[in-house]
């Protein structure tokens, strides 16, 4: 990497903001994804408890990264064979209101990167968020409560590789008591968090929860 390429490299760093922020401006954003319509004979699936995540283990033990982490690249798409996802990936920032944006709900196929946070494969944990619903019927994360342990999650670079994750946890969190240091903070290595909405729905408040998987990155091609 030349001298320019590391300038570069270090602003765009000094501009991401610290976890703990972005953590609390996330759990706000996400209402934008909550708000799915529900209005459907069948409600999304939700997380089993065997899916459940040990990352309430987390610090307990070293750090193993298994895979050398990657630098820095905008993810193109997103690919989850257990629950047929294939989609392109768009960066989404923070709004004017200090929100983390949605990717646009007119297209149920459509997933975000939180530009944010780290790009996936990256040391840290990198975060893409999309729809469960919308006025037309399912969309892109709809399945996602069905994930279990052991599905791959890949992500498609610009650079040219693929990160490929393994889901090592699925839970569904209330809205009103997100974990966001547990959800978003960095393990130490490259880790992925997918992230819809889920849990019980009303007409007035949209959906109570996000379903969140946890990924951990074991491969690159």
């Amino acid at each position: 990497m030349s001298a320019s390429e590391l300038a570069e490299e270090e602003e765009r760093r000094g501009k991401r903001a610290p976890w703990g922020v972005i953590a609390l401006v996330l759990l706000t954003g996400l209402a934008l994804i909550r708000n799915g319509s529900g209005e459907f004979d069948v409600g999304p699936p939700q997380p089993a408890s065997a899916a459940a995540s040990d990352t309430r283990r987390a610090g307990t033990g070293p750090v193993v990264e298994a895979v050398r982490p990657l630098p820095y690249a905008v993810p193109a798409r997103v690919r989850i064979e257990a629950i047929q996802v294939d989609a392109p990936v768009m960066p989404v920032g923070l709004d004017a209101d200090g929100w983390v944006g949605a990717p646009p709900p007119e297209d149920p196929n459509l997933a975000g990167w939180f530009s944010g946070a780290v790009s996936p494969g990256e040391k840290g944990t990198a975060v893409v968020v999309g729809h469960v619903d919308n006025k037309q019927g399912p969309a892109v994360f709809y399945g996602l409560g069905a994930l279990k342990k052991g599905n791959s999650v890949e992500v498609a670079r610009e650079d040219g590789k693929t990160a490929v994750f393994e889901v090592y946890g699925v839970e569904v969190f209330a809205k009103d008591d997100f974990p966001g240091d547990r959800v978003y903070g960095s393990k130490g290595a490259p880790e992925l968090r997918v992230i819809t909405c889920g849990g019980g729905f009303s007409k007035q408040n949209g959906y109570a929860g996000n379903v969140v998987a946890f990924a951990r990155l074991t491969g690159v091609r």
